[in-house]
């Protein structure tokens, strides 16, 4: 899995349920062209660990626009299921106005061509970073019971954009803020001498 990463997204038209709540017949990731996306997917809808993470991006969200990032949510459920779900207080076992596109991937097509599709029926938790151009730089998959770190998720967009500016790589535990260092054997060493 996560073979995508250097290749270019797969690009897909699906139903979504956009933040405003209306239904878009043909969402395309490719229209988000020219921005960075956070594209993640999650089980199902009216579960347990998918809906902490979803409003986790969602509180999250400011962060990833500042960003110049767009946030996308994917499951195999149908865009009823996702509507029903969002207008549904999360006190109640929903999820609440969230707003980013929630797409449907009843078929499963798009599970599959991101590699995360399991027991052919839910995907598994993908998450994929995708640059201007729309290539995948970052993947991660979690198994069914492990949520992710949306802080992380933000750190990640900070590195590739850290890494497009400045074009200096971005060593282990990196944050916004600290140092690069040129991708040769000198900034290693000079990184190294510092830390």
């Amino acid at each position: 899995m996560c073979t995508l990463v250097t290749k270019e997204a797969p690009d897909f038209t699906a139903k979504a349920v956009m933040p405003d709540n209306t239904i878009k017949e043909d969402f395309k990731l490719s229209s988000l062209r020219g921005k960075h996306v956070v594209l993640f997917f999650y089980p199902m809808d009216f579960t347990f660990v998918c809906p902490t993470e979803i409003i986790a991006f969602d509180r999250k969200l400011d962060e990833f626009k500042k960003r110049g990032t767009e946030v996308v949510g994917v499951s195999t459920d149908s865009q009823f299921s996702h509507f029903a779900w969002k207008n549904t207080a999360p006190e109640n076992g929903g999820i609440g106005n969230v707003q980013f596109p929630l797409v449907a991937d009843l078929s499963k097509n798009i599970s599959r061509d991101y590699g995360v599709l399991f027991g052919g029926e839910v995907a598994l938790r993908g998450l994929f970073l995708i640059d201007k151009e729309g290539i995948v730089r970052h993947c991660v998959i979690n198994d069914l019971p492990l949520g992710r770190s949306v802080d992380e998720a933000i750190r990640i967009v900070d590195a590739l954009q850290f890494f497009e500016k400045n074009g200096e790589v971005c060593p282990a535990n990196w944050h916004k803020g600290a140092d690069g260092m040129r991708p040769n054997a000198d900034g290693v060493a000079s990184y190294l001498a510092k830390h």
